[in-house]
């Protein structure tokens, strides 16, 4: 299996723009960045580490919800964070373009736009069908690149900052829905590499190292460009949109720190869209390899990439790219919200009802504290979601009802052999209880969780025959 050590990683300060005019000013996006970390980012990136070190599967918090709450819940997860994924990736050629509009105006028309947009999306798809491995070594390129014009803007800024100016914030601007939409976004996703833990090297080491580094690096990469442009510039918060940090650069550095920066958005959202697609590609294998979705989504290309699994990320990215930036951050902020608190509450519940599962990396904390450290994230979650749109709440309500039909469908088509499914893993059993369920993981199991998950096929009282099930036991290496 082709492995891999990383696969996402900050693609610079692009689109944290808009914190700033949503903020009313420098000040409240400066604190958000400063405390947000604290409260969102470090939680998630921990309870990440637990869990995805519990099941280095290709699947993820799939794995996760469906060990604690059983296969249903664990499917809705998956389809939830899915197309929250597909909507994330859409962001990325509309806010490269946001940034190329600044130079090329015409990029604004849409006869000029949509084509822009189809034809990024298929170059980025057809290199994402290649190999992860490319994904991973070019992530971690594009980020160097994509953050060097900053530490030159920085530079250049410092004889022009006036501190004074990091202390404006005009409330009687201050937009709340899209300053915590543009914060949560920015600070998010952490649970995304637990999709491709199947794919990492000795995930238990490797995951929480990579995890608590990143934070750190995210954070600097987001608030020290800020600093530096509004700390050199009079530059009023309502001009601060996504984009902008082009226009910051000509202005502290000449046009030739404004296209270096142009470029540099250019390949940092190349990065990001191969480093989201991977993910939501390889949870839908990880999905199929677990028989919640039939077997054609697990199949690879010669390329050992999941080609159905891509395709089917790539159409959804193709109807969403014609909305606008803060409308698909809403909607995908939305719905990740909801698969985040089912994500906290599956990892309390696995503290209570399985405290002897191996975890090769476990949060210091016992199952109060580890309560505890859910609970502001939680908080700020729903606080997130009370401030949507009347059409958010409808675009998502329609996505979760799907997800509600989606499940007895497939469990149905299982049964009458409309499609294939994998045999040898009894997930979506229609008869578990919460207190009597399975986990069905991937033939490599390489942990001692893996194993005692497996071993609950044993008392399972499903449809399947003795021989069936003992097969899939002695496929296990």
């Amino acid at each position: 299996m082709r492995k891999v050590k990383e696969h996402s990683v900050s693609g610079g300060p692009f689109g944290v723009e808009d914190s700033v005019r949503a903020g009313g000013g420098p000040l409240l996006s400066l604190l958000g960045f400063l405390v947000f970390p604290f409260i969102w980012s470090i939680p998630e990136a921990l309870v990440t580490a637990e869990l995805a070190t519990c099941f280095p599967e290709n699947g993820g918090y799939v794995l996760w919800i469906s060990s604690a709450f059983g296969p249903f819940w664990g499917f809705q997860e998956g389809f939830w964070k899915w197309f929250s994924g597909v909507m994330d990736n859409a962001l990325y050629p509309v806010l490269f373009l946001d940034y190329l509009k600044h130079s090329l105006p015409i990029f604004n028309r849409l006869l000029v736009r949509i084509p822009t947009l189809l034809g990024i999306t298929f170059s980025l798809t057809y290199l994402n069908y290649r190999g992860l491995h490319i994904v991973g070594f070019s992530a971690v390129s594009l980020a160097i690149f994509s953050l060097c014009p900053f530490v030159v803007m920085v530079i250049l800024s410092i004889p022009r900052i006036r501190p004074m100016r990091w202390l404006v914030v005009d409330f009687k601007k201050v937009d709340w829905r899209g300053y915590f939409n543009s914060m949560f976004w920015n600070l998010n996703y952490w649970d995304k590499a637990s999709t491709l833990a199947g794919e990492v090297e000795n995930p238990s080491k490797t995951f929480p190292k990579a995890l608590f580094g990143a934070v750190v690096v995210v954070v600097s990469s987001y608030l020290i460009p800020i600093l530096a442009g509004t700390g050199a510039l009079r530059s009023g918060s309502g001009e601060w949109t996504d984009g902008y940090f082009a226009e910051v650069g000509m202005l502290i550095g000449g046009f030739w720190l404004k296209w270096w920066i142009q470029a540099a958005a250019a390949m940092s959202n190349m990065g990001l869209f191969e480093a989201e697609m991977s993910s939501d590609a390889f949870q839908l294998l990880g999905m199929s390899e677990m028989g919640m979705l039939p077997s054609i989504f697990a199949s690879r290309s010669k390329h050992g990439t999941p080609t159905i699994s891509i395709l089917c990320s790539a159409t959804g990215v193709i109807f969403l790219s014609w909305m606008s930036f803060q409308e698909i951050l809403e909607f995908l902020n939305f719905l990740y919200a909801i698969g985040m608190l089912l994500e906290f509450a599956a990892f309390v519940v696995l503290r209570i009802k399985k405290p002897d599962l191996d975890r090769p990396y476990k949060v210091p904390f016992q199952t109060f504290g580890a309560t505890m450290l859910c609970l502001p994230p939680a908080l700020l979650l729903v606080l997130v979601m009370s401030l949507a749109t009347m059409r958010t709440f409808f675009v998502s309500g329609a996505v979760i009802i799907l997800g509600f039909l989606l499940y007895p469908l497939l469990v149905h088509a299982k049964e009458r052999k409309w499609a294939l499914f994998d045999a040898s893993k009894p997930a979506m059993p229609p008869n578990i209880s919460l207190e009597d369920h399975s986990v069905a993981l991937q033939p490599r199991v390489t942990d001692e969780a893996s194993v005692s998950l497996l071993s609950e096929l044993s008392s399972l009282k499903t449809e399947q025959e003795p021989s069936q099930i003992m097969e899939g036991v002695l496929k296990v290496d």
